[in-house]
């Protein structure tokens, strides 16, 4: 398979997998502080659907894996640190520190390094 067509699918499952992370998180709104209130959680909508999206996004992973090696398919999945880190930006309107941009930029360019030693 295509190395490039491998590293789409492993962003696109980090991708996903970060929408089930927001889907998590606007699900719980407040602090889980009961038993009652994690118990809630089975049958509340937004955490199904994250489940859900995050048997895709392993699916899809474990098909990069099978295609690719580790070495690439694993640095390549932590873009899920940029994606949180936007999504919680710009849906969740956390703030953005410049040492957290900074992080996500050395991120970033450690990707960028290990995916360009393929091939």
């Amino acid at each position: 398979m295509n190395i490039y067509l491998v590293i789409f699918l492993t962003l696109f499952a980090a991708l996903i997998s970060s929408l089930a992370q927001l889907l998590f998180k606007k699900a719980l709104g407040n602090k889980l502080e009961k038993k009652r209130d994690t118990l809630k959680l089975i049958r509340n909508r937004r955490i199904v659907a994250g489940v859900g999206i995050y048997f895709v996004a392993l699916v899809i992973y474990l098909y990069a894996l099978s295609a690719a090696p580790l070495s690439i398919v694993y640095p390549t999945f932590a873009s899920t640190f940029i994606f949180i880190v936007l999504i919680s930006h710009f849906w969740l309107r956390e703030r953005l520190p410049t040492k957290r941009v900074a992080g996500v930029l050395m991120i970033f360019l450690g990707i960028v390094i290990v995916a360009s030693t393929f091939g």
